[in-house]
């Protein structure tokens, strides 16, 4: 008892989970899959539904046919019965024109009796007798155990024969091995062709519904190619339902487009009218003793250095939704070619391995401010070798830079990539970060860039005894979860 309880306990527990889960699992489906599970609901529950009412009214009709020809037999019968006027006994003039009910046991019986030992059999019944559990009048029909424990149905009735004394009762029986047969087979074949219908059914209502469909799965791709920026609007050739809702779409779209040039073009006339003042007052500045000229220059770089950092953010801001796929050998190019020259003088050994096939959804501009600032970075700090690799991961780019500097320590390295920590305040001696007379601003607008597409940034330390800074971008940056959970070790 207690084992009972304990399996009946770890059901009801197991239950509620795989109900949630499949609730879960339904609320989330495609929509394809929705309708194609709700049709498959319907034709399990309707099918044998209506197989169980055609099974019983084909029954019905057959055993009522059986039933009519029992009845058609048993009147034969009695047209032949009369009574000997000479012995007053029962006899059958006549044949019923079936030779089943000559051969023994064959399971076509018929019976005449009077109560009495007045009993007239057929031969096929031997020395066996059918029951007699009526004793009203009229015709009954219903089914006995025969002979040999076969199943039969019987119609009988009872009469008065002219001449003879006692009421007659007179019952005749067939195997109903033949109707049983015949509803078998009916019921065969009614369950192989509603299995096939059903199954032609699912079938038809699969490719209705991916015709239905269609519209939605090419809006779908519409929006994929919008996100990877292979085009810039919608198609409106779709049914008029989701025509109005391409047409709105299009139009966040473009309203989109015109804000985000928008604010660009006021961040930079932000920055551009900004420079102006500041330059101004730097040259003011120079006619200030050396004890003031100093702080209110600092103050003047850090609003030069604050307009520049939040210029290339408003720069940044617009490439996630609509930048295609750019090839990042041609985009950085001119980059990597200008700082090998500025290696070269410095008198640095620069290596750059780039992958021609490699490819990233961002924008040109901001691929070159991210490869630029690192690079530039790594050169300030570098010794005598700087080494440059871009290469395809799983489902994104890795670009790693490599510089024989100082370096930074583990810690160093996690203060430069908190959150929160302000630009004037990163590491100086960090070959990424600030550095003696630095601001940080190369890195943090990286980690702008990196948040806005998604991608991750590590400092750690390079195989050639520098800092090693090692970007990844993903696939999609559309999704900012992929670079969590897809990067690179």
């Amino acid at each position: 008892m207690k084992g009972d309880r304990s399996r009946e306990d770890g059901w009801k527990r197991w239950r509620p989970c795989w109900v949630a889960r499949l609730g879960e699992w339904l609320r989330l489906a495609p929509l394809g899959a929705r309708l194609l599970v709700a049709s498959l609901v319907l034709v399990i529950v309707l099918l044998p539904l209506a197989g169980a009412g055609l099974s019983y009214n084909f029954r019905q009709s057959a055993t009522a046919s059986f039933d009519s020809r029992l009845e058609s037999l048993l009147n034969a019968l009695l047209a032949g019965m009369q009574v000997d006027n000479i012995g007053q006994r029962l006899q059958l003039n006549r044949s019923l024109g079936d030779a089943r009910f000559d051969r023994v046991y064959s399971g076509w019986y018929w019976q005449v009796t009077d109560g009495d030992d007045l009993t007239l059999t057929s031969r096929s019944l031997w020395d066996q007798r059918l029951p007699v559990p009526q004793d009203d009048d009229g015709i009954h029909v219903y089914e006995v155990e025969g002979p040999r424990d076969d199943d039969l149905r019987m119609i009988e009735r009872d009469l008065r024969l002219p001449g003879h004394r006692e009421t007659v009762h007179v019952a005749l029986a067939g195997s109903t091995v033949e109707l049983n047969h015949e509803v078998g087979r009916f019921e065969r074949l009614l369950i192989l062709s509603l299995a096939t219908f059903g199954v032609l059914l699912l079938a038809g209502l699969a490719l209705q519904m991916r015709w239905g469909l269609a519209p939605l799965r090419r809006m779908s791709a519409n929006l994929r190619a919008v996100e990877e920026g292979e085009i810039e609007r919608l198609d409106t050739q779709l049914p008029v339902e989701l025509k109005e809702l391409a047409l709105a779409m299009n139009g966040v779209l473009e309203r989109d487009r015109r804000l985000i040039e928008r604010g660009r073009a006021a961040a930079g006339n932000l920055a551009h009218a900004l420079k102006t003042p500041v330059s101004v007052l730097k040259t003011l500045s120079e006619r200030f003793p050396e004890t003031q000229r100093r702080p209110i220059n600092t103050e003047l770089t850090r609003i030069d250095d604050a307009v520049r950092h939040h210029l290339a953010r408003a720069s940044a801001a617009g490439g996630v939704a609509f930048s295609g796929r750019v090839s990042i050998h041609d985009a950085i190019a001119p980059v990597v070619q200008g700082l090998a020259k500025l290696a070269s003088r410095r008198g640095i050994r620069f290596d750059a391995d780039i992958d021609s096939g490699a490819t990233a959804r961002i924008d040109p501009q901001d691929l070159q401010e991210l490869t630029g600032n690192l690079l530039e970075n790594a050169l300030r700090w570098a010794e005598g070798r700087v080494l440059f690799k871009v290469s395809r991961v799983s489902q994104g780019v890795r670009l790693r830079i490599e510089d024989d500097g100082p370096g930074m320590t583990q810690a160093q390295s996690e203060a430069a990539l908190a959150r929160g920590v302000r630009l004037d305040v990163r590491d100086a001696g960090s070959s990424a970060g600030s550095g003696p007379g630095g601001s940080g601003l190369g890195l943090a607008i990286v980690e702008d860039l990196m948040m806005l597409y998604g991608g991750t940034l590590r400092l750690e330390r390079a195989a050639i005894g520098g800092l090693a800074a090692d970007v990844w971008l993903p696939a999609s940056p559309v999704s900012v979860q992929s670079g969590e959970t897809s990067t690179p070790g």
